[in-house]
C-alpha cells in the first residue's frame, strides 16, 4: 500500500503548516488509507483499538466502530502537488467517558508515520470548536463564555423542542487563537475540539 508522504513543516512560531490539513468523516472508501496507519505497528501501539492486519478488519472496523461515531474524523492533508488531495492520513476524534457524567472526554488522534513531526496532528487538534444553545438557555450561555467561547450570533429557527416548537439558537465558537498566550496558560492547556461539528449544549 502506498503510504503518503508530503513535506509539510510546521512554522517555527508554532503556527499551523503551510499546507492545508482539513477534517472530514472517515467512509468505508477510506479502507485503503486507513490501513496506512491502523496497520502500523509504530502508530497504534498506544491506542485500545486492534491493529487491522487485513482489509476486511479495516473495513470491519470502520463499519462498526467508525460511521457511527459522531466525533471521528480523518485528517486529510491538500496537497494536490504531491497527490495527496483529501486522502485521508489520520484520525481523529472525542470519546466521552460514559462513567464520569458527562464531565470527561478522551481526545485521541494518531497519523501516517510517514508523516510524523511536520505539524499534522497539532493542526488537526486546534481547530474549531463550536457549540449551539437553545437561545433560552442563558445558564449554558454562561457556561461556554466562561470557557473562553465567543458569542458569533443567533441562529433562526435552527432548534427543535421536544414539545415540536422551533426556537432560534445561539452559536458559539472557540478557535486555537482564542487560548491564553504561552506566558499565562497552564502547561498542556489545549481547546476539545470536535471538528467543525456543532454541539448541542
Amino acid at each position: 500500500m502506498d503510504q503518503v508522504d508530503v513535506d509539510v513543516q510546521q512554522r517555527k512560531d508554532g503556527s499551523p503548516p503551510a499546507v492545508a490539513v482539513t477534517l472530514r468523516p472517515l467512509g468505508l472508501a477510506d479502507a485503503d488509507d486507513f490501513m496506512a496507519w491502523a496497520s502500523d505497528e509504530r502508530v497504534m501501539r498506544f491506542l485500545r483499538r486492534p491493529l487491522c492486519a487485513t482489509r476486511e478488519q479495516a473495513v470491519a472496523q470502520i463499519r462498526d466502530t467508525v460511521l457511527g461515531h459522531p466525533w471521528f474524523r480523518a485528517i486529510c492533508v491538500d496537497d494536490d502537488d504531491a497527490g495527496a488531495g483529501r486522502r485521508p492520513v489520520g484520525q481523529v476524534s472525542v470519546w466521552p467517558y460514559a462513567d464520569e457524567g458527562g464531565h470527561r472526554a478522551n481526545l485521541g488522534y494518531a497519523l501516517s508515520h510517514g508523516l510524523w513531526g511536520r505539524g499534522i496532528a497539532t493542526a488537526a487538534i486546534t481547530m474549531r470548536l463550536e457549540a449551539v444553545t437553545d437561545v433560552e438557555n442563558v445558564r449554558s450561555q454562561r457556561v461556554l463564555e466562561k470557557a473562553g467561547f465567543r458569542k458569533e450570533g443567533v441562529l433562526r429557527r435552527y432548534i427543535v423542542r421536544r414539545s415540536g416548537e422551533v426556537m432560534d439558537a445561539v452559536i458559539y465558537s472557540f478557535l486555537a487563537s482564542d487560548r491564553p498566550s504561552a506566558h499565562g496558560a497552564t502547561r498542556g492547556e489545549a481547546p476539545i475540539t470536535f471538528y467543525g461539528k456543532s454541539v448541542l449544549v
